[in-house]
């Protein structure tokens, strides 16, 4: 059995068996992250969320030279909208709604230009792609059933945004026995409030959700893990 692999993060070091951990990247989508999406009908400034794209690609970059499982979710709904609760229709006060019309296609709608992820993490045909129909990407979905199937144990946690979506799985994940890791500058909020303290919430009290840390610590030890999977 190889030794874990021990990334520096907090409150203390992140340890994951090699060849057991996968990379999840949530809802980088482009009705999230472009001019003109959802994020921005929602009145957010969209370019907050810009600078998590680059070391996400540095990631996801190093992650498929690691041999790691990769599984990509993107956050929409049925064309007919018929797995689109009424209150989740209804919340907030957007320019646009849910299954409008908006300069991507129909605003969060399977099969739409603005539903699919963006260009520079675009997924490889052999990773998963999961659609969800809520915020966590445990709820409506097989992602247990491929994580156990994978003999995963231990999940890297990144996209948008930090206190929505990211949050709801790592605690979906922690709730199943999962060890998470939350790389800081690969998720991201419109908020820079919520994610500092979305951040902190998951590493606080001895790590009750997860742990935290930076892309470079895990880039550092990914070759490692790459070496003793092997």
């Amino acid at each position: 059995m190889p030794e874990p692999i021990a990334v520096p993060a907090r409150p203390q070091p992140f340890r994951f068996p090699p060849g057991k951990v996968a990379l999840l990247m949530i809802d980088m989508q482009r009705d999230f992250l472009l001019p003109g999406g959802f994020g921005e009908t929602l009145g957010n400034d969209v370019g907050q969320l810009a600078s998590v794209v680059p070391p996400l690609q540095r990631v996801l970059s190093a992650a498929r030279e690691a041999g790691m499982v990769v599984i990509h979710t993107r956050e929409g709904h049925r064309p007919d909208l018929s797995d689109l609760p009424a209150a989740k229709l209804r919340r907030g006060q957007p320019s646009l709604r849910i299954g409008d019309p908006g300069p991507y296609g129909r605003i969060l709608v399977r099969g739409e230009y603005g539903h699919d992820i963006i260009d520079e993490l675009a997924p490889l045909p052999e990773e998963v792609v999961l659609d969800k129909p809520g915020k966590g990407a445990f709820y409506g979905t097989d992602l247990q059933q491929i994580l156990t199937d994978a003999g995963i144990e231990a999940l890297v946690v990144t996209g948008v945004t930090t206190e929505v979506c990211v949050h709801t799985t790592v605690r979906e994940a922690n709730d199943r026995g999962y060890d998470v890791l939350v790389l800081s500058d690969c998720v991201g909020s419109y908020f820079p409030e919520f994610q500092r303290v979305g951040l902190d919430m998951i590493a606080a009290q001895g790590g009750i959700f997860g742990w935290v840390t930076d892309s470079a610590a895990l880039l550092d030890v990914l070759p490692r893990a790459a070496v003793a999977a092997a």
